[in-house]
């Protein structure tokens, strides 16, 4: 099946929608209006995109029509100066149709759970986690997200742990190839002969799922109540608040004392034990995409060490693609759309490369 032919499918399939869309009854089901929408809206670039090629191929039909036929020599330099800029313009235009195209990963637009983790290193790493946490804040608010914190358990320097959810437009998609092993090269706070250390974290980005995809039962879950510990006000230590959720068949933990309220708490372990869980079939889905597919960028390998940050040389490198940037201060800042726009070009050029062989 040609380009043009795929094309004409999608254009089809956008004007069904359109017409579905129309229905007054369909926003009695949310569900389906749900679907149907954000199909809809998915299609809708390319749509545009096509039509403004059709347009375009059109007018090149029209110029060519009149240099044949027509006698007057101002109408045909006219002709020919309009014909030259639109072929000059085709060539874009059909690369971009071809990415459009491209294959999408069905959970781009989930907004998505994100935790972070300090890994070796001690204090510093924990430190390190309060400086990339406050770079991504920084990042969301550029990009219009919003970002909840869900739970946080905070050592004598800096973060251990934290878990936040963030909602926007296609927040998967930005920040699915932030999950791995971030290293940190610098000279620690605490370090008085002014030696570089090496501390690293980890961060973890899980799309969050609907009810529809993944439903948690919850006859496979076992849930506990104990007594708050650490900071946390009057409450701790003296009502049953905290709360630890396991997952059975999989011995996924998860445990939270944040809130005063015994019932939040609960809610709270129980969403992100449900996003830990789809997020592990999510994994397993991503790994074997790229293992058949060399070259993808991967979201699977939580393991895998993806990025350093060289603070000395005011250096990020970004080891799946050999990206390296000379502006960490900014990065640190939350100026991260250098970082994110590279690995979804690369993962987009291999996405190509893939249907070309």
């Amino acid at each position: 099946m040609s380009m043009f032919d795929k094309l004409d499918q999608v254009v089809q399939r956008f004007e069904e929608l359109s017409e579905k869309m129309a229905d007054p009854t369909l926003y009695d089901r949310q569900a389906e209006f749900k679907a149907i929408s954000s199909e809809h809206k998915n299609l809708e670039e390319l749509v545009q995109a096509y039509k403004v090629y059709t347009t375009l191929k059109a007018d090149i039909d029209e110029c060519k029509n009149i240099l044949k036929n027509e006698k007057d020599e101002d109408m045909r330099e006219m002709a020919k100066e309009e014909l030259a800029e639109n072929e000059s313009k085709l060539p874009e235009m059909e690369e971009k149709l071809t990415i459009l195209l491209l294959p999408k990963d069905p959970l781009d637009d989930k907004n998505v759970m994100m935790e972070m983790r300090a890994g070796a290193g001690g204090d510093e790493a924990s430190i390190f986690v309060g400086d990339l946490y406050r770079a991504y804040q920084n990042y969301f608010r550029d990009l219009g997200f919003k970002s909840e914190l869900e739970s946080i358990s905070e050592g004598d320097e800096g973060i251990k742990e934290i878990i936040f959810t963030v909602s926007g437009e296609k927040v998967y998609s930005k920040l699915k190839f932030e999950s791995g092993v971030h290293r940190v090269q610098r000279v620690p706070k605490t370090e008085s002969q002014g030696r570089v250390h090496t501390s690293t974290i980890t961060v973890a980005v899980m799309p969050e799922s609907e009810d529809v995809e993944f439903e948690l039962d919850m006859n496979d879950v076992r849930i506990d109540v104990f007594r708050a510990s650490g900071a946390g006000g009057q409450h701790v230590n003296t009502t049953d608040s905290a709360v630890r959720v396991t997952h059975l068949p999989t011995n996924t933990v998860v445990a939270n004392q944040d809130q005063k309220s015994q019932l939040k708490n609960k809610e709270k372990a129980l969403k992100i034990l449900r996003t830990r869980i789809y997020d592990k079939m999510v994994q397993e889905a991503h790994a074997k995409e790229s293992a058949e597919r060399k070259g993808l960028v991967g979201t699977g390998d939580r393991s895998e060490r993806i990025r350093t940050y060289n603070y000395p040389q005011g250096r990020l490198t970004d080891h799946r693609i050999g990206l390296t940037i000379y502006n960490l201060d900014k990065i640190m800042e939350g100026a991260m759309a250098e970082i994110t726009d590279a690995l979804n070009a690369h993962n987009q050029a291999e996405l190509l490369k893939g249907q070309e062989e």
